[in-house]
């Protein structure tokens, strides 16, 4: 609903349409990111004087063209760029009529509120769908809008907990372990922006918008992918198996001369080069390792014997060797060699963008290459408020005596 979108070939996916973003710290930003990265523009509603709960979440904090730490946290960075940052208070009557005239220009709406929060102030779905019916709506919440924990908050550890993420995720000796990243929250937003765009695609059939419910419960339950079904259809709770696969052997982390590689065997093939070059002939002549089935029922036999083979040389003697014969395999890198891998580097997946306050704000490349809609020159992480004046003007023509005014009472 943005004026003008261009036809151009060269114009992003989702130019002309634009996000009202009423979410805070992951899974929403992280949806509405993806949004704004694929050409959207995405008005961001942040409370005036605080903003995001995420910008306080720091050290780490971005510094600005003379070294300077700002109040920019790295957490902050991370999932909003590409977004437009507008400060109006939402608690004010007039704030909220604000929100209600944008949300009526706009063709998405993405908030994560409890279940009926944002009703008070008359801005849940029903609210604005009457006045926009064209307008897509989606709520992000811990469990849903509907069922005995609607009304629960949740968080992503807690999330990881309840789903039984956590009882899969760790070594067999030791206590259950949450994954390192907040993976719910980022597979919520994932999502999120998958339903909101199959909602515009069904509103172009229709010309209606929809609701969307999206829950981190949900989504962490759907995410369990072959662990669920592995109980579903075998009727017992599958166990920790620390670096381990509980369909496929061997397919986990092994220690070598110096270090440690993950070797990623999928199939029998696979499996009878590995011995080969691993000097294994009476493993790869025996039938009871002939077939994964036959490997994952002997598990516990065959995984000591490949690891002492590892052992007898270096990490990089093997990734040579395993690359050679068509056999995945990979180093356990931290984050920092990650991305000094020459593959990381060739992709540009580290970048650096022009920041309102000097110097540049690091960020990650969008995974998302469109051939024909590229994803052009994202926009740095707003500093808060940054396009307050901007947005009130030139969407909802306001002058600058009634932005002074709202501006006075402490509206925006």
């Amino acid at each position: 609903m943005t004026d003008d979108p261009t036809s151009s070939p060269t114009a992003q996916a989702l130019t002309g349409i634009r996000v009202l973003d009423l979410s805070r710290v992951l899974a929403g930003p992280w949806a509405t990111q993806i949004l704004g990265d694929l050409g959207a523009e995405v008005i961001k509603i942040e409370k005036p004087g605080a903003g995001d709960d995420t910008r306080g979440w720091g050290p780490p904090w971005l510094e600005d063209g003379e070294g300077n730490a700002t109040r920019e946290s790295a957490y902050f960075l991370c999932a909003n760029r590409s977004k437009r940052s507008v400060t109006i208070d939402m608690a004010q009557p007039e704030g909220q009529a604000l929100i209600r005239r944008l949300a009526a220009q706009s063709d998405v709406v993405i908030e994560n509120f409890k279940v009926g929060g944002l009703k008070r102030y008359g801005l849940d779905h029903e609210s604005l769908a009457a006045l926009n019916p064209r307008l897509v709506y989606c709520s992000i919440t811990g469990f849903g809008q509907d069922g005995p924990e609607a009304g629960r908050a949740g968080y992503d550890f807690m999330i990881q907990g309840m789903s039984g993420l956590m009882s899969v995720t760790g070594s067999p000796e030791a206590e259950p372990q949450k994954i390192g990243v907040a993976l719910v929250d980022v597979l919520t937003g994932l999502n999120a922006a998958i339903a909101v765009l199959a909602a515009l695609q069904q509103r172009e059939r229709t010309g209606r918008g929809q609701h969307i419910d999206v829950a981190l419960f949900d989504v962490a339950m759907a995410s369990l992918a072959n662990q669920a079904l592995n109980f579903l259809v075998g009727g017992t709770a599958p166990r920790r198996l620390g670096n381990a696969h509980p369909n496929i052997v061997p397919y986990q982390a092994f220690e070598t001369a110096d270090g440690h590689l993950i070797l990623a065997v999928g199939n029998d093939a696979q499996f009878a080069r590995f011995c080969r070059i691993a000097d294994l002939p009476d493993i790869a002549g025996d039938a009871r390792f002939a077939t994964n089935a036959g490997r994952v029922a002997e598990r516990d036999l065959l995984i000591p014997i490949v690891a002492a083979a590892l052992k007898r040389q270096t990490t990089g003697e093997w990734l040579a060797m395993l690359d050679a014969a068509g056999i995945p395999a990979g180093p356990i890198n931290t984050i920092a060699q990650a991305f000094a891998e020459p593959q990381a580097i060739a992709r540009g997946l580290a970048m650096n963008l022009p920041h309102a306050l000097g110097g540049l704000a690091p960020g990650v490349r969008s995974p998302l290459r469109l051939s024909d809609s590229p994803i052009g020159g994202p926009l740095a992480p707003p500093t808060l408020g940054q396009d307050t004046e901007f947005v009130l003007e030139s969407v909802l023509g306001l002058s600058a005596q009634e932005r002074d005014r709202l501006r006075g009472a402490g509206i925006i």
